[in-house]
């Protein structure tokens, strides 16, 4: 996931099968809503005439009109990729409808499960356990590449997300293909005790990385939640344990980047390795109640904003030694913000993730067509004018977060 791609179970999970009868699940949604583009709707906007709503609306229409295949898939981004279709674009690209639906925006329903069944394609059907492959075509055809441990485990997180949003069998479903992707990152051999512990980046074994750590320990967390079963704890709690250990540096008190097959620790901080480590740390808290994973969060937010947070242009840099912004990479630091108001309601926290928007949306996005660039400088001028999936998806979520309070 860091480059734009370019232990028990009671039984194996099997996915081919899981997608079925999501178009029969949404109810009240014609079969041909999701040709249609999105326009204003107060009725489903938590602050009234928000103009983040507004901002989430739009992105998607960009989507729909320049990404979205017939077939249900995504284009990579409309130039150099546009035959390709990305596993972790898609994701994020469900995960962003499903905050729509989340606050009961039922246009983008037909979006989310329609995608969703579309993921069978990219699936490991053939083998017992399964995974997502990293790549396809729009039509579903030539799955493959490597398995990534962070899109798997996004994956999984996202079902959950919308396993929260859906009802009957659709929603057993969503929870049916987060176990998958979970069994499949306890026994694909992708987590072994070479540095102590940790899930590698791939199934090559490149890396050990924060990111793909962090998202599979807030999988399980969040699937025990839903279970009851230790197995998940027990996973969450090795991985949690091995973050600590390994990738925490008490110096600035931010998690690094990854450690490299040879033994080299990577010590650069990514914005959004940290973002995702105070999501987890939240979904600890909330799922156990010791508030001192509350308190773990809070510092690790304090320590990102002294470290990452640029304080004349108000924004979150990518990282320590890349000073650009991004709306997937730097708008994650939004959503960890706006979840730590959710659980601690200092309006400090809304105030940088509102404000880190708001550097997006004036310099990243292309006013004449709603799309967002991938890359700016911190002076606000374009670094990389392409128009990726991931972050049109990102920022339509963030946006549509933030929407929710200002």
């Amino acid at each position: 996931m860091r480059k734009i791609k370019s232990k028990c179970m009671a039984a194996i999970i099997l996915m081919s099968g899981i997608f079925i009868s999501c178009h029969d699940e949404i109810e009240g949604v014609g079969k041909d809503a999701a040709k249609y583009t999105i326009g204003h709707d107060d009725r489903n906007a938590r602050v009234p005439n928000s103009v983040y709503w507004e901002r989430a609306n739009q992105v998607h229409n960009f989507v729909v009109g320049n990404l979205l295949t017939s077939y249900n898939s995504y284009r990579a981004n409309t130039t150099t990729n546009v035959n390709n279709a990305w596993q972790w674009y898609q994701i994020s690209q469900i995960l962003a409808d499903a905050e729509m639906v989340r606050q009961a925006d039922w246009r983008y329903a037909p979006y989310m499960n329609n995608t969703y069944a579309w993921m069978n394609n990219m699936w490991h059907g053939t083998s017992p356990l399964g995974g997502y492959f990293a790549s396809a075509n729009l039509n579903g055809t030539g799955a493959g590449g490597d398995k990534y441990i962070d899109d798997n485990a996004l994956a999984g997180v996202t079902y959950l997300e919308c396993y929260n949003v859906t009802t009957g069998t659709q929603k057993t479903n969503y929870l049916n293909s987060a176990k998958g992707t979970a069994n499949w990152l306890m026994n694909a051999g992708v987590w072994d005790n070479t540095f102590g512990g940790g899930f590698w980046w791939n199934t090559t074994k490149p890396v050990k990385p924060t990111q793909s750590n962090g998202l599979a320990m807030q999988l399980f967390i969040r699937l025990y939640a839903i279970t009851g079963q230790s197995y998940y704890l027990s996973w969450a709690n090795s991985v949690k344990n091995w973050l600590e250990a390994n990738m925490y540096d008490s110096s600035d008190g931010l998690f690094v980047w990854q450690i490299e097959a040879n033994g080299t620790k990577r010590m650069d901080k990514f914005t959004y390795d940290n973002a995702i480590m105070i999501e987890a740390y939240l979904d600890f808290y909330n799922v156990t109640g010791d508030n001192s994973y509350r308190l773990k969060a809070i510092n690790l937010a304090i320590k990102l904003n002294t470290k990452l947070w640029d304080g004349t242009r108000n924004v979150y840099k990518f990282n320590t030694n890349d000073p650009r912004v991004n709306p997937a990479w730097c708008g994650w630091a939004s959503q960890a913000m706006i979840k730590l108001y959710k659980n601690d309601p200092n309006p400090a926290w809304l105030d940088y993730a509102q404000k880190n928007i708001d550097f997006l949306n004036t310099y990243n996005r292309n006013a004449a067509n709603g799309g967002y660039y991938t890359f700016t400088n911190l002076n606000g001028t374009i670094s990389d004018g392409r128009y990726e999936g991931v972050d049109q998806a990102w920022i339509q979520r963030i946006n549509g977060q933030m929407a929710e309070y200002r």
